[in-house]
């Protein structure tokens, strides 16, 4: 039986339980789409500020989650998320950063990581694959946003390099958590992008695909971000993967896919609250 390392608390909210009982000042996990006060198209829970949605509600959506989380807005560092795979290490200074506007977001990043205390990282989604790091006995935590772009870029093992060479964690100390995002099912992708999934996986492992139509494949993204992490030392008991489905039937999130792109955004979310 599949462990589903996410659980729902209100209609708001998913969070990851077995990390926040590692440490009891973590908070982590990931918005839905309901209890908020938006309307169609971006009805009701949207957080983002990118989306043509009127930038009034979003900010009233994130005081909702703020309020929810005992987080002040004002403690948020939120990327640009430019579908790369650079990554940012988060200091005190940067402290609502991309919080309040997306003109003070930080410029050319999809990953944020950080020791610092009472700040939040958030990342946005609508069906692209939220990563989740923490290091429990380094006290440390990421975060990364891997669309295929991202993925391909290798963006998850570039943050357990950045952890390893930098900030000298082992490996084994490494946890991560793989986010709702749209399955398989629902992911038909064209050669371009399997021909860069190829190129980002050794010749002689599976292929995280099947073909669907001539042309076309149904891509598992989250198996493939699991195999790159697992290709960059992190063992696969570190690693749980979410099994909901942004692009499914369920009126839980939001999905670019599903809604032809005219929607909004959850987000991701990890900081250590002492206040």
């Amino acid at each position: 039986m599949v462990h589903e390392p996410f659980n729902q608390t209100g209609d708001e909210l998913l969070v990851i339980s077995d990390w926040e009982k590692k440490d009891n000042n973590l908070c982590v996990g990931f918005s839905t789409r309901l209890g908020g006060v938006g309307k169609s198209p971006y009805d009701s829970l949207n957080v983002g500020l990118h989306v043509y949605d009127e930038d009034s509600i979003v900010l009233k959506n994130r005081q909702i989650v703020a309020e929810f989380l005992n987080f002040p807005i004002e403690n948020w560092v939120v990327g640009e998320q430019v579908h790369d795979a650079k990554i940012k290490k988060v200091t005190s200074g940067d402290a609502s950063r991309g919080g309040l506007s997306t003109k003070t977001a930080i410029d050319g990043v999809d990953g944020l990581y950080t020791k610092e205390k009472n700040i939040l990282l958030v990342s946005l989604y609508a069906d692209c694959v939220p990563l989740y790091f923490f290091a429990p006995k380094h006290e440390l935590i990421g975060l990364a946003h891997a669309g295929w772009k991202g993925t391909v870029g290798k963006i998850g093992p570039k943050m357990i390099e950045d952890w390893t060479t930098v900030e000298g964690i082992d490996v084994n100390d490494i946890m991560v958590v793989i986010g709702p995002a749209i399955s398989q099912e629902e992911y038909e992708v064209d050669t371009n992008v399997i021909r860069a999934v190829d190129n980002a996986l050794p010749s002689s492992e599976e292929r995280p695909y099947i073909p669907s139509k001539p042309g076309h494949y149904l891509l598992d993204l989250k198996r493939l971000n699991k195999q790159l992490l697992i290709n960059a030392g992190i063992p696969s008991d570190n690693i749980k993967t979410s099994q909901y489905c942004t692009a499914s039937k369920t009126n839980l999130f939001f999905s670019h896919r599903k809604e032809l792109g005219k929607t909004g955004r959850m987000m991701s979310y990890i900081g250590f609250n002492c206040m």
